[in-house]
């Protein structure tokens, strides 16, 4: 039985300031994830602010908000099989440094903050998240 899911992926400003959008788009279409839906945007502070609601109560939480809101970002759905824990295991940990080989971040990423990606870490979350950027 297929279990096809659907998952938000965000490419961050650090990422786009390198021109690593299709390095990034081309790993998940070869790790069997297909792009439904994409769109280039500048959140502001408020929307980020929304977006990362569930960190509020973290000290990174304004850092995060500030960095999401300082440039354009991507922000993509993906489909394909167990797609929320597929794409979770293609970026890597959050520290790059403690990601594994081959991995988004691992490649990609130059700190704990600036580690060019976002996925939704459940499926509950990935139908919130895709909300928020794919409103119909």
């Amino acid at each position: 039985m297929s279990n096809t899911e659907r998952t938000l992926s965000i490419i961050k400003p650090d990422a786009l300031e390198r021109n690593l959008e299709e390095e990034i788009k081309t790993l998940l279409i070869k790790n069997n994830l297909k792009i439904k839906d994409s769109k280039k945007i500048h959140l502001s502070k408020d929307e980020a602010a929304e977006f990362y609601k569930v960190h509020q109560s973290k000290p990174f939480y304004n850092d995060l908000c500030a960095y999401l809101s300082s440039g354009p970002i991507i922000a993509m759905i993906l489909e394909g099989e167990n797609a929320v824990s597929l794409y979770r295991r293609i970026m890597g940990a959050t520290d790059p440094k403690k990601a594994e080989a081959n991995t988004i971040r691992k490649i990609y990423g130059i700190s704990i903050d600036k580690n060019s990606v976002h996925g939704s870490d459940s499926f509950d979350n990935a139908k919130k998240e895709i909300d928020f950027f794919f409103k119909n």
